[in-house]
């Protein structure tokens, strides 16, 4: 059932990760994978779930535990599980905030096999009694790092201590800081390490390229650009909300086509927008980096950073949304004079 799902899918030949991670996480063992978004690894973990669910168990409570750092990133799981698990009667629940609690308290006491969801809104099921863990086989920490950046870190180990003692335990994270290290040390049993992070930063597909441009004149030299480069579909990183409202503004009197999404907007808005720009219907779709680490859709030919990001962790994962699965992508930087700092540590990086 499995092979037919991942011909239907369209994935026939393995990823790096996926090679590495299924046949260990089939034997059942613990494993910390580094990994960046964008190599398969959702689907990494999702294929061992599928196959690993037993006979659903009494009262319908679940056996495995997705845990990711957003919502997009929550639904985005969601629907490759879905994807993968064609043919087979699985039940499966996305919980995060922004949605009505009442919706999602139904759907667990009908029962569930399968639940992916934020950490705050998993515990509030817990604590509401709706959700019961005693049944987890398996509980997938993605995106550890941001988890713990976002200060989820005391919810997670709340979730893993009322996790049976017997589950199986897989952390993926794209950085293994300290704080990283110390959950897994605390809460995994003798974990086999894997590290699929690419040697290099930045995926090599991608061409990256900076013009110096006056504050004033970033608009305009956007509009020429879009025109010349005539992308297929392209995100455009401001820095703050505020900014990106007022480009997307600016730029849907030129384009057709154009969104904006950041984290003031609701959260059936940010949905809305993301499932038409994985649909293609948005070709040009002005973000903040709060929601361009999220953001996974094949398609993007270009990445402009309208404003410079202030970090250079940001600048690599705002690149590495083009040139997905080893596509070609070409990542353009509008420089002012006095960015000059931040252009040179993102060099250096």
């Amino acid at each position: 059932v499995m092979l037919q799902s991942l011909d239907k899918a369209g994935y026939l030949d393995p990823t790096p990760i996926q090679s590495g991670l299924i046949p260990r996480a089939m034997a059942g063992v613990d494993v910390m994978g580094q990994a960046q978004t964008g190599t398969g690894k959702t689907a990494a973990f999702a294929i061992p779930i599928l196959e690993r669910l037993g006979p659903r168990t009494k009262g319908g409570r679940p056996q495995a535990l997705v845990l990711t750092p957003t919502r997009e990133l929550a639904v985005q799981v969601r629907d490759e599980i879905t994807k993968l698990s064609l043919g087979k009667r699985v039940r499966l629940l996305a919980v995060y905030g922004g949605k009505p609690i009442r919706k999602q308290t139904d759907v667990l006491h009908r029962g569930t096999d399968v639940i992916v969801g934020t950490p705050g809104r998993v515990i509030d099921h817990i604590n509401r009694g709706n959700l019961k863990l005693e049944a987890i086989r398996c509980v997938v920490l993605d995106e550890a790092d941001r988890m713990l950046d976002i200060g989820f870190r005391p919810d997670i180990e709340k979730i893993l201590r009322r996790c049976p003692r017997s589950r199986q335990t897989l952390l993926l994270s794209a950085t293994i800081p300290p704080p990283v290290m110390r959950l897994a040390k605390r809460y995994m049993r003798d974990p086999d390490m894997l590290d699929f992070s690419p040697k290099a930063v930045a995926v090599e597909t991608i061409e990256q390229f900076y013009f110096t441009v006056d504050p004033q004149r970033k608009f305009e030299l956007l509009v020429k650009l879009l025109r010349r480069e005539d992308p297929q579909q392209a995100l455009i990183f401001c820095r703050t909300k505020r900014g990106t409202d007022k480009v997307y503004n600016r730029l849907a009197k030129k384009f057709d086509g154009v969104a904006a999404i950041h984290g003031d907007l609701a959260q059936s808005v940010r949905d809305r927008v993301m499932s038409r720009f994985r649909e293609g219907r948005i070709r040009y779709l002005v973000a903040t980096d709060v929601v361009g680490r999220g953001i996974d859709v094949t398609s993007i030919s270009h990445i402009i950073n309208f404003d410079i990001p202030q970090f250079s962790d940001d600048y690599v994962h705002r690149v590495g949304r083009t040139g997905r699965m080893g596509r070609e992508g070409v990542a353009y930087t509008f420089v002012t004079s006095e960015e000059g700092n931040e252009l040179t540590r993102i060099e250096m990086r």
